[in-house]
């Protein structure tokens, strides 16, 4: 559960660059990433296919407005000439010295360059090579995803998803669980204890708590499994269903 209302995106987010992109549908696809996960800019540079034609524009499922205020630069030096702080992601070894981040790690570091008022962006490479060795050189660092070593090839748009979500899941505040009640509210004390009281005088009509020793803690087990189950109003109106059905006659159903 979210803290705070989800904006439709975040003007101090890290920008996404694609260098050389090939398919327009991989354009459109990414553009849906970024609005899933509130990020709004996105350079290209030299794009083989227009990012407004109907492919990628049917292929953001939505998030038209990215594509149509993307910017297009014919080199990486022009996308990234206000860019103060810039990592790059790829998949392959390289023979250069760079620091390496994982997705967390490296949002992190974004965010606090951008706490900064710097400007920040992720670059991503064409879908079949990547980045070149020669686009790699600007960045200030590496973006390695962990994926299984033996299959660890990713489309592009789902490159973008997992860098942008990494950045998302930081910049909001989450409950590591919490309960789905389809609009039902939690139970009150007091619906819950008329639950309880209900149910226990009909088990003890049918002798349930039949040694005195021990009916006190009965109570008390019984009562303890039905408060941590965290039962709805709703709920509480069917367990009192159930025990007036398990509790009239046969002959009377």
């Amino acid at each position: 559960m979210m803290s705070k209302k989800i904006p439709f995106y975040q003007a101090d987010a890290p920008v996404v660059i694609l260098v050389r992109p090939q398919m327009a549908e991989n354009i459109g696809m990414v553009a849906r990433a970024m609005m899933n996960c509130t990020l709004s800019e996105l350079r290209l540079v030299r794009p083989r296919e227009s990012q407004l034609c109907d492919k990628a524009v049917a292929a953001s499922s939505g998030a038209q407005t990215i594509l149509e205020n993307a910017k297009v630069y014919d080199t990486l030096d022009e996308a990234l000439a206000d860019v103060r702080f810039a990592l790059a992601t790829t998949a392959r070894p390289r023979d250069m010295t760079k620091p390496v981040y994982h997705p967390e790690a490296a949002m992190k570091l974004c965010q606090e360059h951008l706490g900064r008022g710097e400007k920040v962006a992720i670059l991503f490479g064409a879908e079949r090579t990547g980045l070149e060795n020669e686009e790699l050189i600007p960045a200030d660092g590496i973006i390695e995803i962990p994926l299984n070593p033996k299959h660890c090839s990713l489309n592009l748009s789902q490159a973008v998803l997992l860098i942008g979500y990494s950045w998302f899941r930081l910049t909001r505040d989450w409950d590591n669980t919490h309960l789905a009640t389809g609009g039902s509210m939690p139970a009150t004390k007091q619906e819950l204890n008329a639950f309880l009281e209900h149910l226990e005088n009909e088990l003890d009509e049918r002798g349930y708590f039949y040694l005195p020793a021990k009916r006190e803690r009965m109570q008390r087990n019984l009562r303890n499994i039905f408060t941590r189950a965290g039962l709805t109003g709703a709920e509480i109106k069917t367990l009192h269903g159930v025990v007036i059905d398990l509790t009239r006659p046969i002959s009377q159903k």
